[in-house]
């Protein structure tokens, strides 16, 4: 089978590399892919968005399976062009992707099916906003209601920083014309909870946990996400079941009685609180950087899942047991201005997996391209050998325009 990937960060680097462990793929092409994944992919210079070209290309070299990866590509309809066209793809819907499109489509369909997270109101007058906000208690946090690359939460501590939020948001329109959520203020560790889901199917992968602040002790400013782990072991049997029974499948259920029901990747981004799991976002994809810790656990053939979901049959998946940890790279500057173009040097000594996140090549050479640039996933029979592993080959790779946090997995290994 031939196998499109559409995407060109790390997380696509993730899928492409669980993809050439099966012997079902003949050929992997990734549009537009980056200087990582062309070491086993040919890479396509048709952008995400691209969907008439992406169509195009996928009828002319006879694509058995499509895989999306970025948020943008699935909100522009990619999945319903590629079924309009008979063409097998994995992804929701435009409808079903409103799950992360729109918080308050996500946080309306929660409050109708009682699924568990945090109260809310939706706001696209300022003035309206700010009143509500200053008549709250603090922290508020604050959601741009429409895609925002997991840049549009501000928790604001005071009322300046609301405002500030709210100006973002309503006037300046920083992320486009839209609606802000405010909601409550929840307290307890977050982690990611992905599953495979086609309609009313529902197949959990393994526990995750991202660390969205820039530098150690999480501190700075919110990003993509620095690094994350897997497995999770402050979340309990009894956590998980919860969170599968009482989260996800009924939003999988939900879904199908709304008239969108969803097929790909669902990502529950949940919180531990002192009353139990509750629902901080959801994601229509797999998640970056958890993506990159998670598929390399995966046993089973990523192919059989993919067309399972797609096609609405059957799958098993079996996992690894050792543990996952990752870091990334991130250009000094970033998440704010960054440099672009700085040689990376070292890569060939390291011994860990690397995911291109921000890249190019050039003659032969390696290049920074982003703001996220290379993840380091360190393996390991516990998640300590897991940091230990990725640090080492961290330090193998030589580039003066790079920063790293030191502590991801922090909650599990250093906190006391």
């Amino acid at each position: 089978m031939k196998v499109l990937v559409i995407g060109s960060g790390g997380r696509e680097h993730a899928i492409v590399d669980a993809l050439t462990r099966s012997q079902q793929v003949e050929q992997i092409y990734a549009a537009p892919g980056n200087a990582g994944m062309a070491a086993v992919a040919e890479c396509v210079a048709i952008r995400e968005t691209e969907i008439e070209r992406l169509v195009a290309f996928a009828k002319e070299q006879a694509i058995g399976l499509t895989v999306v990866g970025p948020e943008v590509a699935l909100a522009a309809g990619v999945a319903d062009a590629f079924k309009a066209e008979g063409l097998r793809i994995f992804g929701p819907t435009k409808a079903a992707a409103r799950i992360e499109s729109s918080k308050e489509f996500a946080k309306c369909l929660m409050a109708k099916y009682n699924v568990p997270t945090a109260g809310f109101k939706a706001f696209t007058d300022y003035e309206a906003a700010l009143a509500y906000v200053a008549g709250r208690s603090f922290p508020a946090v604050l959601k741009y209601d429409g895609l925002a690359a997991g840049k549009g939460v501000v928790i604001a501590q005071t009322l300046e920083e609301a405002d500030e939020a709210l100006k973002d948001m309503l006037l300046d329109t920083k992320f486009g014309a839209g609606k802000v959520v405010v909601e409550d203020f929840l307290t307890g560790p977050e982690f990611s909870f992905m599953c495979f889901v086609s309609g009313e199917k529902v197949w959990p992968m393994q526990l995750a946990q991202d660390h969205k602040r820039a530098y150690d002790g999480d501190k700075g400013p919110n990003t993509g996400g620095m690094g994350a782990y897997s497995p999770l072991p402050f979340i309990t049997t009894e956590d998980e079941q919860y969170a599968l029974e009482q989260v996800l499948k009924p939003v999988a259920r939900a879904m199908v009685k709304e008239g969108c029901p969803f097929e790909g990747v669902l990502y529950g981004g949940l919180m531990k609180t002192p009353e139990g799991v509750k629902v901080i976002e959801f994601n229509a994809r797999f998640g970056d950087p958890e993506t990159e810790v998670v598929l390399p656990r995966l046993k089973s053939d990523i192919v059989d899942i993919f067309c399972a979901v797609a096609d609405g049959t059957d799958a098993e998946l079996e996992w690894h047991d050792f543990a996952t940890l990752g870091i990334v790279l991130a250009s000094k500057g970033y998440p704010g201005d960054y440099a672009k173009g700085v040689e990376i040097g070292g890569l060939e000594q390291v011994e860990s997996t690397v995911f291109h996140m921000g890249t190019k090549a050039v003659d032969g050479k390696i290049y920074t391209n982003g703001g996220r640039v290379l993840f380091v996933v360190g393996k390991g029979a516990t998640l300590a050998e897991a940091r230990t592993n990725a640090l080492a080959d961290v330090a193998r790779i030589a580039c003066d325009n790079l920063f790293h946090r030191t502590d991801i997995g922090h909650y599990v290994l250093d906190d006391k």
